[in-house]
């Protein structure tokens, strides 16, 4: 898997004629098309939104990605496709989880809700009746719409994709929870800085380079420092990278098996793309963990190779990240 944050395709045109018509869930303004391309501005992550009264429900008008929407002031049912983790770190529960048939689902959330097949139609969405659903940046401008045809839908801005702690705030504006979102992320930043000084004084310059495993074709991606997934315990955390990992300008690249013995990191972590290290069908993809050349390797022969848990070490979020550094203080620290 390259990415949590693939988009929906290959919705049929017997789905969008069906979610059309459904009325009045529409989150986009008469004059969405026109906005398309609107430049993000703070407001969205800042809270200062317009709010308005309606006969029924009590709405506000906020800026995505996308334009001006329309959601609920206190929505109550909220689908959040590929960012649940936000949503349970502000003690939400979403209706809903996502998953896809290929990478199954985020397991280390925990959440007992009905799954979200993405692969799917959009009309499974309509019987668990969101008031609120909040995608990432693996919507575009047409899958957005379908998803609006069920409900008011808030698309992060792309600007803040990168940044756990906006997508955060941002997140907690949207859902009506500055003040939890502020919080959450307080205690975040101290856990940062923590554990910043315990790697460091643990592990010093000691450079570090993460590892997948992928199951599908047996090979070994690399993973950079402008990585989503891991690239914040460089940035954030202040460990060292390989010179490998510095270098390089895409978020991961296929390690060949010429290039197996250049990785002489000081400390390496690997996870597999899909299952976790016990499943049958990860037998064969072991067999390179299994290799010379890998066992030549300076982290493999000194005990310093990290084999960690697959979920969250592919998910760039809030909740993801912390459960990462508890276990880069558990590896690396006395």
């Amino acid at each position: 898997m390259a990415s949590w944050s693939n988009g929906i395709k290959g919705w049929g045109i017997a789905a969008l004629v069906a979610v059309s018509l459904i009325t009045g869930c529409s989150a986009n303004s008469g004059a969405q098309e026109e906005q398309a391309q609107t430049p993000v501005t703070e407001n969205a992550a800042s809270g200062d939104i317009a709010s308005e009264t309606n006969q029924e429900t009590e709405t506000r008008v906020v800026q995505d990605e996308f334009g001006d929407v329309t959601i609920p002031v206190h929505p109550q049912r909220i689908a959040g496709i590929y960012v649940e983790d936000y949503l349970k770190a502000l003690d939400i529960t979403p209706v809903v989880q996502w998953y896809n048939p290929m990478w199954g689902v985020q397991e280390y959330l925990d959440l007992d809700v009905p799954q979200f097949d993405t692969t799917g139609s959009i009309e499974a969405l309509l019987q668990y009746d969101p008031d609120l659903i909040i995608v990432d940046g693996g919507a575009d401008m047409e899958q957005y719409e379908m998803y609006s045809k069920v409900a008011p839908t808030y698309r992060l801005p792309e600007d803040i994709l990168q940044d756990s702690n906006q997508i955060l705030t941002t997140i907690a504006d949207v859902v009506g929870k500055p003040d939890k979102g502020r919080e959450v992320v307080a205690a975040y930043e101290a856990k940062i800085a923590d554990a910043k000084a315990k790697l460091q004084e643990a592990v010093g310059g000691e450079t570090v380079a993460v590892v997948r495993l992928n199951i599908s074709d047996n090979t070994l991606a690399l993973f950079g420092i402008k990585n989503r997934f891991t690239g914040f315990i460089y940035s954030e955390l202040g460990l060292t990278p390989h010179p490998l990992v510095s270098k390089m300008e895409e978020y991961q690249e296929i390690l060949s098996e010429e290039a197996i013995p250049e990785l002489d990191a000081d400390h390496i972590i690997v996870f597999p793309s899909n299952g976790d290290w016990a499943s049958p069908e990860n037998k064969e993809a072991l067999k390179v963990l299994d290799s010379k050349l890998w066992k030549s390797l300076p982290a493999v022969k000194n005990n310093q190779l990290y084999m960690m848990e697959r979920s969250y070490w592919q998910s760039g979020a809030i909740t993801a990240n912390s459960m990462k550094i508890d276990d880069l203080l558990q590896k690396m620290t006395p």
